[in-house]
């Protein structure tokens, strides 16, 4: 299957990114290379342009999108993105001009169906964005105890009805192991009452993404991911992060916030005796224009939140 995927918010995050055309970038969500490219075609011979990505279907066709083909120099590294001090490390590299993300899944990954990430098509319960992962969304669906299952549907999908679901999944396996994502989809339908699931988005959309937010533990490397990058910033330098679901877009917000803020003492406290000083100014956001929802209605829950070092 073609890599095929629209970026989003791409000239926004160009223009905002890029301010010195001889200066280090990193993608750390690489992907098929769209944003990656729009970067690196804004970068003169004295630029790098350094793109990660965890997947290896991503790292093939980036690498033939990237490498070679543009003025400055480009270099693709696989990992995931929590990693990329590592990968900074190994090339020598400290300090950066500006770092990405482009938090979620791609739309390669959810048209693919042998992936998994889709309710939409029938494949294996995959969901890994890193194939040499050990837990997979079959593991969490067939292994995973009903309280747990519970609460990972309430706390990733914000589902409604996940103790039900929860439930149901645990009834249908005891007859024989869910595998494909469309078996998963007709407990899930089963599950919630047939008035629920008359308005609104898919039934299954919510118990997927809390299932694929757990499989790889999405949230939980974000708010120390985001303090590590702004640490291996130059001053002066940007960070922007594209969010897809309020529950990763508000722990970027709150993390931009405390590292504007700076400060960490209690208010009540007439002088501040933590000693932590502000890492960020102009913390904003911008959302994609009607014209790009309208060509690419994936982008309509987008959201580009940007800051810039001190």
């Amino acid at each position: 299957m073609e890599f095929k995927h629209i970026s989003i918010l791409l000239q926004e995050s160009v223009d905002f990114l890029i301010t010195d055309k001889n200066g280090i970038y990193v993608d750390c969500t690489m992907g098929g290379a769209g944003h990656s490219s729009g970067f690196a075609a804004q970068l003169e011979a004295g630029g790098l342009l350094l793109g990660i990505d965890q997947d290896e279907d991503a790292i093939a066709v980036a690498s033939k999108r990237l490498l070679g083909k543009f003025t400055c120099q480009t270099k693709v590294a696989k990992a995931n993105f929590k990693d990329f001090p590592l990968v900074l490390d190994s090339l020598g590299i400290d300090k950066i001009d500006g770092i990405f993300f482009d938090l979620g899944v791609s739309s390669y990954q959810l048209d693919c169906a042998e992936r998994g990430f889709s309710y939409m098509h029938n494949g294996p319960l995959d969901m890994r964005m890193n194939q040499d992962a050990k837990l997979d969304a079959a593991y969490v669906v067939n292994n995973y105890s009903e309280a747990d299952l519970a609460e990972i549907i309430h706390k990733y999908g914000e589902e409604r009805w996940s103790k039900r679901i929860a439930q149901f999944i645990v009834a249908a396996r005891k007859e024989k192991p869910l595998t494909t994502t469309f078996e998963l989809v007709d407990v899930i339908k089963k599950a919630i009452p047939k008035g629920a699931r008359i308005d609104g988005p898919h039934p299954a959309k919510r118990t997927f993404q809390a299932i694929r937010i757990e499989v790889n533990n999405e949230l939980g490397i974000l708010a120390e991911t985001m303090e590590t990058a702004v640490k291996r910033l130059k001053s002066g330098g940007r960070i922007g992060v594209i969010t897809f679901h309020s529950l990763e877009d508000r722990i970027i917000k709150q993390t931009f916030a405390k590292l504007v803020k700076g400060c960490t003492c209690p208010p009540q406290l007439p002088v501040c005796i933590c000693g932590n000083k502000p890492l960020l100014k102009k913390a904003g956001n911008m959302v994609p224009s009607k014209k790009e929802i309208e060509e690419n209605p994936r982008s309509r829950s987008a959201r580009l939140r940007y800051a810039i070092k001190i």
